[in-house]
């Protein structure tokens, strides 16, 4: 299991939440499967904000089937009563197949029509005669083979340019890169080439991708070192001084390094 928590802002609030590796042979495609499951007394409710990764989702719950875009802010969702989700968070190489035009979604989501895949999944996740985690591995491998017969295969003449926005992923996720300029000589391809890229398999653009990457980071951060000035997390985190970083880190989360680390604490 996968316990990289970077997107969840106060993980103090989750509801019972699992991350499980994709299935074999579909690491190109699926970066992780993911899947909540809370059942919470009358009155009670679990407020959970996020900072989405820059990537895409398919998601199936009780209503649904959702294809969902890439968020340009951080989420906030409300959890009452009893409920799960099963989603799997896209490698760029699988966006265009399952996703296509992902800046018309962002901050969104459209419904995807496969009433089979809905009620297969359905079953596999509230089949309470199982264990949970034989409950979650199945239903994760249901969404994996539905992925798995839509996407691509790796270096196929339909996978035009996966292998090298999954490299681009790579390179946005480096703590080292914290500007655009550093993307080319990395992938021996042009700005222009990798924003293009960005476009069709990310909906997002490079330089918005490399902040919020630094922001995650730096609420990651936040959480785990209370000694941990603001000017040395700044600094750090490749910001030229730690106003610049402040102001990053209230444009996207809505309260300052200091007011986040207060909330994160509680």
């Amino acid at each position: 299991m996968n316990e990289d928590r970077r997107g969840v802002l106060f993980p103090r609030r989750l509801p019972d939440f699992h991350r499980l590796p994709p299935s074999p042979g579909l690491e190109h495609a699926v970066r992780w499967c993911w899947i909540p499951e809370w059942d919470l007394p009358a009155g009670e409710e679990s407020r959970q904000v996020l900072l989405p990764f820059p990537a895409c989702n398919l998601v199936v719950e009780p209503s649904g089937v959702i294809a969902a875009g890439p968020a340009t802010r951080r989420s906030e969702r409300v959890l009452t009563g009893r409920g799960w989700a099963v989603g799997a968070l896209l490698r760029p190489a699988a966006v265009p197949a399952l996703v296509p035009d992902p800046t018309s979604i962002r901050d969104a989501a459209r419904p995807v029509d496969d009433s089979r895949l809905h009620a297969a999944v359905t079953r596999a996740i509230t089949d309470t005669a199982s264990p949970g985690d034989e409950r979650r591995a199945r239903a994760a491998a249901l969404l994996s083979e539905w992925i798995a017969a839509r996407v691509p295969e790796p270096g196929s003449p339909e996978d035009r340019d996966g292998a090298l926005a999954n490299r681009l992923a790579d390179a946005l996720a480096h703590p080292g890169v914290v500007r655009v300029d550093q993307l080319p000589e990395r992938l021996h391809a042009s700005t222009r080439t990798l924003q293009r890229l960005a476009d069709r398999c990310f909906g997002l653009s490079l330089h918005s991708m490399i902040r919020r990457r630094r922001i995650q980071e730096g609420a990651e951060l936040l959480r785990e070192h209370a000694d941990l000035t603001i000017a040395a997390l700044a600094s750090e985190l490749g910001y030229a001084d730690h106003a610049h970083f402040t102001t990053d880190f209230k444009r996207l989360l809505g309260v300052t390094p200091s007011e986040y680390r207060e909330r994160a604490a509680d």
